[in-house]
């Protein structure tokens, strides 16, 4: 079956190119990836070349896009601390490329070539990795086929599957089995994830490590220096910071927030969109300037800004340390596809609130059903939960212990993957 998987999928593969090419004339990001990779190889030599040969192990790890490597953030500064192995990070997106192409910790970022049988042995032969670490998805056939072939052992960390997944499909499950069959072992988030890989695809090789990114977060809640300067400013407020929101949280959001300001003249509001484009950020404005609410932008912040201003944060990176700031914490995503990272903001140890749209995020459910994060369906739901949230202290408080306390007690998953790498008795000096 898998020889049959290979040579259908060789067969096939050429049309995924060409229509690749053609969606290029459509998607910027698309052309970009494209053209990202045309002196791959060329790049991955010369990068190489400054790598000493003193026979450390090299270890693959491959990200779909930003969000795949934020997971393997804490695994990547786990192999730096305690371990003398070469860190080579291939992404498949040109977003993931460009945000972490000169990231410090890692020997090598670039892109992943094409999957074709001739690139993943050229990539293969030039990277040399004694491991393959992919981060939750993005298989590419070739890709993993060829690494097993080179001896490479082939992980799969933070692996998640739900029982309505794609790859539970009749038309796809016979593939995936074989991809799955790949991999020398696979992670898993949570004991329901372990028990679908084994019930679907027979598999033997299944263990629970956890969610690496509940390791990360705690990483990054470890410093703030970011926003720091910005503390001054809500000095003796109530601060209510909304991250990754969209139009719709918008538009329920600016109401709610200006009917709760009527009660509570104290109330400040840190609006993070989730993209910070001029048509957003000039919707976002249009929306405080019809609720009479000014505002400022982080980009033009002056030096005289008053918390009883909007502060409208037009730039990229400061979301999880704004989160410090942060006494409840709205998140946004809810009422569109899926709600954002509920755990950036959950490990400050401040109640959430977001829309109703999680069953894609299996902790923003648990949060809601453990009373650290309250889910809200309209304008004035967000309003009572917010108003609960900023009046009722004691409320607060035990809402936010027990969203500290959830991603305290779900740490660990990066050093049990370490430890598959590098046993206790083989971890280099």
């Amino acid at each position: 079956m898998l020889q049959f998987w290979r040579v259908l999928y060789s067969l096939l593969f050429p049309l995924l190119q060409v229509g690749a090419r053609i969606a290029a004339f459509f998607s910027p990001k698309i052309k970009a990836t494209l053209q990202g990779r045309q002196h791959l190889f060329e790049h991955v030599e010369q990068a190489l070349q400054h790598l000493p040969n003193d026979g450390s192990l090299r270890v693959w790890i491959h990200a779909a896009s930003v969000g795949e490597f934020e997971q393997a953030r804490p695994i990547i500064q786990k192999l730096r601390k305690d371990s003398n192995a070469r860190v080579l990070v291939s992404f498949l997106s040109v977003s993931g490329y460009e945000a972490r192409k000169n990231y410090p910790e890692v020997d090598l970022v670039c892109y992943l070539p094409e999957d074709t049988e001739r690139n993943a042995a050229r990539f293969l032969e030039l990277l040399r990795p004694s491991f393959l670490l992919l981060m939750r998805y993005d298989f590419w056939f070739n890709h993993l086929f060829t690494a097993r072939e080179y001896g490479v052992e082939l992980i799969l960390a933070n692996a998640t599957l739900r029982h309505d997944s794609a790859y539970l499909k009749p038309i796809f499950k016979s593939f995936y089995k074989q991809v799955f069959l790949l991999f020398d072992k696979i992670f898993t988030v949570t004991e329901d994830d372990k028990k679908n890989f084994e019930a679907s695809f027979g598999l033997k090789n299944v263990e629970v490590a956890g969610d690496t990114r509940y390791d990360q977060v705690l990483l990054r809640s470890q410093s703030t220096s970011k926003v720091g300067h910005l503390k001054p400013f809500f000095t003796g407020k109530k601060v209510l910071v909304a991250g990754s929101v969209w139009e719709a949280d918008v538009a329920i959001l600016i109401p709610a927030f200006k009917r709760l300001r009527a009660e509570l003249s104290n109330l400040a509001l840190i609006l993070v969109p989730h993209e910070v484009g001029a048509e957003t950020l000039e919707r976002v404005q249009q929306h405080l300037s019809s609720a009479a609410l000014s505002f400022e932008r982080l980009s033009s912040l002056s030096a005289v800004f008053s918390g009883d201003k909007v502060l409208v944060v037009d730039q990229i990176g400061y979301l999880a340390e704004l989160y410090s700031l942060a006494n409840v914490a709205y998140i946004g995503g809810g009422f569109g596809t899926n709600v954002h990272n509920v755990l950036e903001a959950a490990v400050y140890g401040v109640p959430l609130v977001y829309g109703s749209r999680i069953r894609k995020s299996h902790e923003a459910q648990e949060l809601a059903a453990i009373g650290g994060a309250k889910v809200v369906r309209t304008e004035g739901e967000l309003f009572s939960a917010l108003h609960a949230f900023f009046t009722d202290e004691n409320l607060a408080q035990t809402s936010g212990h027990l969203c500290r306390t959830h991603v305290y007690s779900r740490l660990g998953a990066t050093t049990r993957i370490f430890h598959y790498l590098f046993p206790l008795s083989q971890v280099p000096a």
